[in-house]
């Protein structure tokens, strides 16, 4: 009993996100996965099915709580908004520049922060996270399968990260924990923004290839976990540049 009031201490500032389910079944399954590792906050973007049909709360069982508890939000700056660290899974090939990490050795990092939000993505059950999608998490997570049926179903994948996550709550103590003033995601987003702006009016991006640029320039920063001061210094920085130009 004491073991999983401490999963449910530890795990309390993860939020599950699951962009545009398609599945109830998955949907509840889910939930009760949540709720047998003590996660009780769930997100759905653009959910494609009922959170509250029979199916979903036939298979939900005692996790029906979480289910009628779920925020709905249209995109996913909008599930991020507050989180300070974000994980997303993937089950597809990947040639972008973050590296991929297996559960055991990526989540324990979100249990790092014990103040505020962290999330962990799940992408649609047919085809995953888009490119773009995937910019916005610090790692991705890649579940290692057999390579002749690599496609997990996505409340089995929860399932797999719940429980790393459950197996790494006793690796932080009050000694070890880091620094918590990581910049949330959606201060990143709006330094992103700013910054985008400024490289099309300068020159450096063109708009028709703006988004491939600006996701190495979101990797490059993700990577450095910024602070909300410095990446405030960082938009002081953009402001007075805009000013010198107009100026000139």
């Amino acid at each position: 009993m004491t073991e999983n009031i401490n999963i449910k201490t530890s795990c309390n500032n993860v939020i599950i996100v699951l962009v545009e389910p398609a599945g109830p079944l998955n949907v509840g399954s889910v939930a009760r996965v949540m709720k047998n590792f003590g996660l009780s906050k769930l997100i759905l973007v653009n959910p494609q099915c009922d959170r509250t049909s029979d199916d979903a709360l036939k298979m939900a069982v005692h996790g029906k709580d979480i289910l009628e508890s779920a925020v709905i939000v249209d995109t996913l700056p909008q599930a991020l908004h507050g989180c300070v660290r974000a994980i997303a899974t993937m089950g597809r090939e990947y040639s972008g520049e973050i590296p991929l990490e297996t559960p055991r050795t990526a989540l324990p990092w979100l249990l790092a922060e014990v103040e505020k939000p962290v999330a962990l993505i799940f992408g649609r059950e047919d085809r995953g996270l888009t490119n773009e999608e995937l910019s916005y998490a610090h790692k991705l997570v890649f579940i290692p399968t057999n390579p002749e049926y690599p496609s997990l179903n996505l409340a089995t994948a929860v399932s797999i990260c719940c429980y790393e996550l459950s197996q790494s709550t006793d690796l932080f103590t009050e000694e070890n924990i880091p620094d918590p003033e990581i910049a949330s995601l959606d201060v990143m987003e709006a330094f992103y923004q700013q910054l985008e702006s400024l490289l099309l009016a300068i020159g450096y991006l063109y708009p028709h290839t703006a988004a491939s640029r600006m996701e190495k320039f979101r990797h490059l920063y993700n990577r450095a976990y910024l602070q909300t001061a410095e990446v405030g210094m960082l938009r002081g920085i953009l402001r007075q540049v805009k000013w010198a130009i107009k100026q000139k």
